[in-house]
């Protein structure tokens, strides 16, 4: 399925598509203050819309993740990054997609605070 989302000013617009079965929620320090709920796609399966030019990076920890966040309203609609096999991936934020109903979906606990 191909999912429609946005920062909350709507400057930031993406699309993703894939099976939507469940969200990782970490436990670290950025996830956990910023209440994120992630679904993790292969780059090839992101597409950024409008908005490239009003995004920020935040990098922490190791640095392995390029957190992406809106300049205008500081929404962070996704994250890029590398799985084990180094294939590039996209974190995108389910709390931005449109038409998603959060409470439906299954939560798989991550603990990235030990990590």
């Amino acid at each position: 399925m191909r999912y429609q989302g946005s920062c909350h000013c709507g400057a930031v617009r993406f699309e993703a598509e894939g099976e939507l079965a469940h969200v990782i929620e970490c436990n670290c320090s950025h996830c956990s203050r910023k209440g994120l709920l992630l679904w993790f796609v292969p780059r090839a399966q992101f597409e950024l819309k409008s908005g490239e030019e009003g995004l920020c990076s935040y990098r922490f920890h190791t640095h392995r993740i390029e957190h992406r966040f809106c300049a205008h309203c500081g929404t962070q609609p996704c994250a890029y990054g590398t799985d084990a096999s180094g294939a590039e991936m996209v974190a995108v934020n389910v709390r931005c997609l449109e038409e998603v109903e959060i409470a439906t979906l299954k939560r798989q606990p991550y603990d990235g605070r030990s990590m």
